[in-house]
């Protein structure tokens, strides 16, 4: 089948967060809506097919996953990452954020510390600060156009500050880096020496553009699978958020139950059915789909590269290497925070992710979200590039 990425999806009025809730965050009604990472394309017709044919059967009692379900991660895992994982190790829960606050309360204590790398998505700081923890920020390095990570700082952060976990993004959300299999080594090595444990949150490892390759953390090295929550979902893959449903991968039995067990004292207990349904569909037929997806993608990529290059050059590029989140420098302009979040959203009509909302290290940049039809990214650029030239 030949999926059709161009096509105009009018989402407004169906509880969207992304375009239904202008108003009461302040953006007029007329901005075009590039901001959280849901995707403005349909999810394959496999998955489409396999939600309705639930729908019709009209019963929706208490589901659980059978062995099937497994067996499906468990080949996808295996054929795009060369990842054998066992159904002993998987623990399903409704999101990717729930399972990290679940790992953070389950394996930390209040007062405990736990590091994260900004610039980065915005909830890891909440979740930590939110259950009482100390936020240790092992901030990147961002030099040239590209990011990397400060080891030395790492290193000396965890002995400082007793961290107890760490958060890896991987690919990083926002600045777009695919983390190499040596940068990985060199910070397993680092948390196995110090006996800090990893969550690593893998949700966009699907969406990796030519040239680059996604490493698994826990798969690296058995001691780093010993050490390591792998969160996954195929809510970013195949649009899927609303629906819920999230794979945690945790070879350690121990780790596995004491993460269990806090879930367990939130009341949580089996998964939405259509997250279930929805879930084996798309890694049993959604690849055909993904394919053309990522191809769409990387054109969507080199529009906004060029336009960039050639019609806003003191607007920088932040070259990614994964991810349909991409983000862009504005320093060049000298514009302050709040002069910037005008160009952006009153004067280019525009709605996307101011940087600080990623950490102070976000001051001057913009994340915007290229999973649109084209012509719509078109139409931002243009009025961006009216708005820059106004100033």
């Amino acid at each position: 089948m030949d999926y059709n990425f161009d096509e105009i999806i009018d989402r407004k009025d169906t509880d969207s967060i992304k375009h239904d809730f202008y108003g009461v965050n302040g953006i007029p009604d007329d901005a075009i809506s590039l901001w959280v990472a849901d995707m403005d394309f349909r999810t394959p017709a496999p998955v489409i097919d396999a939600l309705v044919k639930s729908g019709k059967h009209g019963v929706f009692g208490y589901t659980e996953t059978r062995e099937d379900y497994f067996l499906t991660l468990q080949k996808w895992f295996t054929e795009n990452y060369d990842w054998q994982i066992h159904s002993s190790w998987l623990v399903k829960t409704p999101g990717v954020v729930f399972a990290i606050a679940m790992t953070v309360r389950a394996l930390t204590n209040k007062g405990d510390a736990v590091m994260i790398q900004r610039p980065v998505y915005f909830p890891f700081s909440k979740v930590i600060l939110d259950n009482k923890r100390i936020l240790v920020n092992n901030p990147l390095i961002y030099n040239s156009g590209t990011y990397s990570m400060d080891f030395e700082d790492f290193e000396t952060k965890i002995i400082e500050n007793g961290v107890k976990l760490f958060i890896l993004c991987n690919p990083h959300n926002p600045v777009g880096r695919v983390w190499t299999r040596d940068e990985l080594i060199r910070l397993g090595d680092i948390c196995i020496k110090h006996g800090v444990t990893v969550i690593s949150d893998e949700i966009h490892a699907d969406f990796i553009y030519s040239g680059y390759r996604h490493q698994v953390f826990a798969n690296i090295k058995p001691e780093f699978g010993k050490i390591t929550v792998t969160c996954t979902a195929p809510s970013k893959t195949f649009n899927l958020a609303g629906l819920q449903v999230s794979n945690i991968i945790i070879s350690n039995r121990e780790l596995k139950e004491a993460i269990k067990n806090e879930i367990s004292r939130t009341g949580h207990g089996q998964l939405n059915t259509m997250g279930i349904v929805a879930c084996k569909a798309a890694y049993e037929h959604g690849h055909e789909w993904l394919q053309q997806l990522k191809a769409y993608l990387a054109g969507n990529l080199s529009f906004v590269r060029n336009f960039l290059a050639e019609r806003l050059p003191k607007i920088k590029l932040v070259e990614p290497q994964g991810t349909y989140l991409v983000w862009m420098d504005f320093t060049e302009l000298g514009l302050t925070e709040k002069e910037l979040e005008k160009l952006i959203v009153s004067d280019a009509r525009l709605w996307l992710d101011s940087g600080t909302m990623f950490g102070d290290e976000g001051k001057g940049f913009q994340r915007i979200n290229i999973a649109c039809p084209r012509v719509i990214l078109e139409k931002a650029f243009l009025q961006l590039e009216a708005a820059v030239n106004r100033l």
